[in-house]
């Protein structure tokens, strides 16, 4: 057990005189990413002379919790969870070690896999489990389901897997697949995700992805959370459902967002450029003789209540960063646009 880089060093020091009679070092650290920077920082010469050979194992994203030079002298395996073949062949031999079959049917067999999730020491656990029953017939799933715990779902509310469950369940939303979408928020939900953070995440899907594509979609997406407020769970899971299956169905835009970055950008591109005079309220006599408001055209006051002055600040051209999109209730809004514009070059 490592408590710090002292300790560490300890350990380099006696693979160095191990080295010095011939005998190599594998040093396997389980855990790595809960080593701190200065940590992971001193296997770094040791790995380059050869001292020792670093094997490290952790269930986190590497790119996010290991420094990147350590990255860079090492291989990166990913271990992937098991899947239903492998679990078969688990089971087979846990067969093989207690020389009988156990007592599950087919549909049985195959609910046990599902309940393992990829885990090849709980499937092993549950296959002993089993194997010390002697049931007059084949377990059943109900029957199953009732003889062992039933797994609850790997999920980490606060790691990787929580992120790549809402990635999941955002780009399905995004990718117009209602089904998917459902699926990772039930998976999400089961793993035991506050529903409050989902209708979050999904307030945040109706105006990035959806906007003004369809407008009611940000209002299906509050509504959502405030029927969850009133209800509760489990009933008002299934607004957040409804408000899913709507934003998967819906037209498609971003135009907004990335307008919206686009002026950002412009902002800090231009600095602090004031208002063209002719928008400025003028309330005292000095800012009229300055020329605030002088020529300002009420747009209300025109025959097609567009005036098609200026509003960007002097000095800087203007800028079109709001192109809609010619799916759902953009259409519109881009005929619009394009009426004040071939009225804006008329003036």
């Amino acid at each position: 057990m490592f408590t710090g880089v002292a300790d560490l060093k300890k350990t380099f020091e006696a693979a160095r005189a191990g080295r010095a009679t011939g005998q190599g070092t594998l040093l396997f650290i389980d855990e790595i990413h809960r080593f701190n920077r200065s940590q992971q920082d001193s296997f770094l010469p040791v790995m380059e002379d050869g001292t020792i050979v670093l094997v490290g194992a952790t269930t986190e994203n590497p790119s996010f919790e290991l420094n990147g030079a350590l990255l860079s002298r090492a291989q990166v395996l990913v271990l992937r969870r098991l899947n239903d073949d492998d679990l078969e062949t688990l089971l087979q031999r846990a067969e093989e070690f207690y020389s009988r079959r156990l007592p599950l049917t087919e549909e049985a067999r195959a609910s046990l896999r599902a309940m393992a999730d990829g885990d090849g020491r709980y499937i092993l656990s549950l296959a002993e489990e089993l194997a010390d029953m002697n049931p007059s017939a084949p377990l059943d799933t109900a029957a199953l389901v009732s003889a062992v715990q039933k797994r609850a779902p790997l999920y980490d509310k606060t790691r990787d897997e929580h992120f790549n469950l809402i990635s999941a369940l955002h780009k399905s939303v995004r990718g117009s697949d209602p089904d998917a979408a459902l699926y990772w928020l039930a998976r999400m939900l089961a793993g035991g995700e506050q529903p409050l953070y989902l209708a979050r995440r999904i307030v945040r899907m109706a105006i990035e992805d959806i906007g003004l594509a369809d407008p009611e979609a940000v209002h299906q997406a509050l509504a959502a959370k405030d029927v969850y407020d009133f209800l509760g769970s489990p009933e008002g899971e299934l607004a957040l459902a409804q408000a899913v299956v709507y934003l998967a169905t819906a037209p498609k835009s971003n135009a907004v967002y990335k307008a919206f970055g686009a002026a950002q950008s412009s902002a800090e591109e231009h600095g602090s450029l004031t208002p063209p005079a002719h928008i400025l309220n003028a309330p005292t006599r000095l800012m009229q003789r300055l020329g605030y408001g002088a020529g300002y055209e009420y747009d209300h006051g025109t025959e097609e209540a567009f005036s098609g002055q200026n509003y960007f600040p002097d000095g800087m051209a203007r800028e079109n960063y709001y192109r809609p999109t010619e799916r759902g209730f953009e259409k519109e809004v881009a005929k619009r646009l394009a009426y004040w514009a071939k009225l804006r070059a008329q003036k």
